[in-house]
C-alpha cells in the first residue's frame, strides 16, 4: 500500500521561491508506485494550499491565480492522525486526505528552523529531516559554532551584533568587530541561508552599511574574519545521529568574492527554475584526496553533533594561504536537497528520498519507546490559594 506523503514548501520566508523550486524537483523525482503525493503550498502568509495546480511549477509565475485554483487547507489531528482537511469546511468533503509521513521542503526562517518541525509534531506525524532542536540550532549560526567548537570541530572567531544595540550605538558596534575579528569581516544575518543579507565589510568605515544591510532580515547579525585566500569546499550528510555518512565534496564558484543569491540561483541554466542544479561548481572538488576524507570526516562530526536528521550540505572554508579548514555553516534542508551530491558516488535522487523517508519512519518508532506521560494523582486535591503560585 503507498504511502500518503505530504509535502509541505514555501512559506514566510526570503528563501520562499527557492523552497518551491525544491520541491517541485523531489515531487517529480518520487516514485509515485511507492508514495500518494499531496503538495502544500504555503504562502507568504503561511496559508496553505493543495491542489493540481500546486505540483506545476509554471502555476508560480501568478501565484494569485494559483491560490484561486486550489483548496486551502490545515493539518489537523483527529483519532490519533494527521489529516488535511479543507478550510474553511462548510459543505461537502471535509478531509482532503490522510498524511502518513511529512516532507518538509521549506528554506529559511519560519520552515527551516525548527518552527514547522515543531507544528508537525504536534501533529504527531512523522516527518523528514531534522527534528524541532536540531533544526533550530542548524538555522542559527552563531548557536552551532559555539556547539561545534565544543565538540573540537574549526569554526572561526566570531561576534554576535543585536540590532536594538547597533541603532542605539553604531560606533560601539563596529569598535566590537575591529577589536574582537579585525577587517575584512563577513556580516551576515544570523539564520538565513541562501547567501541573503551577506557582506563584507573591508574596513570600519564601511562596516556601518554592511550591518545595516544585514538587519534588513534578521535582528541579529554575526561577522566573521573573512578568509583571504579562500576555496569553499561543501559537502553532503545523509543519516542521523547513530548512522550517518558523507556523499561527494564541491567546489563552488562565485562570481564574486562570496557566493551570492544570484550565483546560487541564477547562474549556470539559463531560462530554466534549477534550483541549486544551476550553480556553477566543480564536481568532485579538485582537491587531494586528503583534504577531501578530512571534510567528510569534518561533516558527518558536525551532522551528528548537531543531532541531524536526513540530508544536509555543510559548507567548510579551506584558507590556501595557512592549510586550514573551517566549518562555515550547514543547510539542514539544503536547496535541491543536495541530490546532486549524491548522484557522483551512486545514489540516485529516488534512491535518496526512500533513504530519508527512511529515517524518518525509524524515529517514529525509537519515539513510540518513549513515555510522554506520566499517571499521577497530583490534580485530584489541587486548589488555588490566594497567592500566587500557591497551591
Amino acid at each position: 500500500m503507498k504511502i500518503k506523503l505530504a509535502v509541505f514548501f514555501g512559506g514566510k520566508s526570503v528563501e520562499h521561491e527557492v523552497s518551491v523550486i525544491t520541491a517541485l524537483q523531489a515531487i517529480r523525482a518520487l516514485n509515485p508506485d511507492k508514495y500518494d503525493i499531496i503538495p502544500v503550498y504555503i504562502d507568504k502568509n503561511n496559508r496553505m494550499y493543495t491542489g493540481i495546480m500546486t505540483a506545476r511549477i509554471e502555476s508560480y509565475a501568478d501565484i494569485p491565480t494559483l491560490i484561486r485554483q486550489s483548496i486551502r487547507v490545515v493539518p489537523v489531528c483527529d483519532g490519533g492522525k494527521a489529516l488535511l482537511v479543507k478550510y474553511p469546511s462548510r459543505f461537502g468533503k471535509k478531509v482532503i486526505s490522510e498524511i502518513e509521513v511529512a516532507f518538509p521542503m521549506g528554506h529559511g526562517t519560519n520552515v527551516e528552523d525548527g518552527v514547522l518541525q515543531g507544528f508537525l509534531q504536534f501533529l504527531g506525524v512523522p516527518y523528514v529531516g531534522c527534528d524541532v532542536l536540531s533544526a533550530a540550532c542548524g538555522m542559527n549560526k552563531y548557536t552551532q559554532k559555539i556547539l561545534l567548537r565544543h565538540e573540537g570541530i574549526p569554526v572561526l572567531d566570531c561576534v554576535k551584533i543585536k540590532s536594538s544595540d547597533f541603532y542605539s550605538n553604531s560606533k560601539a558596534a563596529v569598535k566590537l568587530i575591529e577589536e574582537q575579528i579585525g577587517f575584512p569581516a563577513v556580516v551576515k544575518p544570523i539564520n538565513l541561508g541562501s547567501s541573503v543579507g551577506i557582506k563584507i565589510a573591508e574596513n570600519a568605515e564601511n562596516a556601518s552599511e554592511a550591518l545595516e544591510h544585514g538587519f534588513l532580515f534578521a535582528s541579529e547579525i554575526i561577522a566573521e574574519r573573512a578568509v583571504q585566500n579562500l576555496r569553499e569546499i561543501n559537502v553532503s550528510v545523509l543519516g542521523d545521529s547513530s548512522e550517518a555518512e558523507a556523499g561527494e565534496c564541491e567546489e563552488p564558484i562565485a562570481a564574486d568574492e562570496i557566493l551570492s543569491y544570484d550565483d546560487k540561483y541564477k547562474s549556470g541554466v539559463k531560462g530554466k527554475n534549477s534550483g541549486m542544479v544551476s550553480l556553477s561548481r566543480k564536481i568532485p572538488a579538485d582537491i587531494p584526496p586528503e583534504l577531501r576524507e578530512k571534510v567528510r570526516a569534518l561533516a558527518v562530526r558536525a551532522f551528528q553533533a548537531l543531532g541531524c536528521s536526513g540530508v544536509a550540505r555543510i559548507d567548510f572554508l579551506y584558507d590556501n594561504s595557512s592549510d586550514e579548514l573551517f566549518y562555515n555553516e550547514i543547510n539542514t534542508i539544503p536547496g535541491s536537497l543536495a541530490f546532486y551530491l549524491w548522484e557522483p558516488v551512486g545514489v540516485k535522487y529516488p534512491d535518496l528520498l526512500d533513504k530519508m523517508i527512511g529515517l524518518a519512519l525509524k524515529r517514529e518508532r525509537e519515539n513510540k519507546s518513549v513515555n510522554f506521560s506520566f499517571e499521577t494523582n497530583i490534580l485530584s486535591g489541587a486548589r488555588l490559594g490566594g497567592t500566587k503560585g500557591k497551591m
